[in-house]
């Protein structure tokens, strides 16, 4: 009896650990990762597949699973820098569960794999974004005249900015893009700044902190950029309205820019019909009280 008992706990205790699976996403990568033997698949479609039925599997049993980004290259560092041998199957494990803690994860809730491969690759590309411009912002250093450090100046304004941008926005839900280019590539950022029923904006604190630093990267490097707000209420057309980056503030774009903005197809150049029930808008008066950051 002893025995069965300790077989029941050690069921229910396994219903208790979250576990992690390190997922590759893509061919390229699956076909990195057959260079080691003790990675038995031999093709991505079959793999993703089994994944699926684990995952599923798992959910059935009552087991949160978190899926994270497994990238091969990112696996072979690791393991040079901790000397685990890349060719057994304990030493994934261990770079997984390094995932868990530090790299892009999704967790599954039961959605097809086909719906959480692109939200894992989203996550990764946020993730990568927020830590290149945080690195930038890092890396500017301090006034040479009064020895302010002018990444968290830039990061003082882009907040202050961004809470005055959400307290003059119309009632509903918000989505805002930022953009800003001038670096190698275009770094593109979004908020969803959703309004519940009381007036209150409750905001993912992952997603404010990488909107706010790429805006700061932007305002702190004078790159060229926009901030683009779009608001959604019930019984209203949507407003859409932004700035450009200017200097270390924003500009407001004229209605006629606005329209251009999103009429226009970002690849070809090509003009695309508007939307219907969309007021395309000047921005709200962010008001005239001085901004913290730095002024020099």
């Amino acid at each position: 009896m002893a025995h069965t008992g300790h077989q029941t706990m050690r069921r229910v205790l396994r219903r208790e650990i979250a576990g992690t699976i390190g997922l590759l996403t893509d061919e390229d990568d699956f076909r990195a990762m057959r260079r080691y033997r003790s990675f038995t698949f031999d093709d991505h479609t079959t793999y993703l597949r089994q994944v699926e039925a684990l995952l599923r599997t798992r959910s059935a049993q009552g087991n949160h699973t978190t899926v994270a980004l497994f990238d091969p290259a990112d696996y072979a560092e690791f393991c040079a820098g901790t000397g685990l041998d890349p060719d057994i199957p304990s030493s994934r494990t261990r770079f997984t569960a390094e995932l868990a803690a530090t790299g892009p994860t999704v967790p599954y809730e039961g959605q097809p794999l086909a719906d959480l491969l692109p939200a894992l690759v989203d996550e990764a590309v946020r993730q990568a974004t927020w830590e290149y411009a945080a690195n930038r912002l890092a890396r500017l250093g301090t006034c040479t005249l009064c020895g302010e450090d002018l990444g968290r100046a830039a990061f003082a304004r882009a907040s202050a900015l961004l809470v005055r941008i959400l307290d003059t926005a119309p009632p509903g839900d918000r989505h805002l893009v930022c953009s800003v280019s001038g670096t190698p590539e275009t770094l593109t950022c979004v908020l969803y700044a959703d309004q519940d029923t009381d007036g209150t904006t409750p905001l993912d604190e992952a997603e404010t902190l990488e909107f706010t630093t790429v805006l700061a990267l932007g305002l702190a490097a004078h790159s060229p950029g926009g901030l683009v707000m779009r608001t959604t209420a019930p019984g209203t057309p949507d407003r859409v309205y932004g700035w450009r980056l200017r200097g270390h503030g924003l500009q407001p774009l004229t209605a006629g820019e606005v329209f251009d903005a999103y009429c226009t197809d970002i690849e070809s150049g090509d003009l695309v019909s508007p939307e219907s029930n969309v007021d395309y808008s000047t921005p709200p008066d962010l008001g005239e009280e001085p901004l913290p950051g730095h002024h020099h």
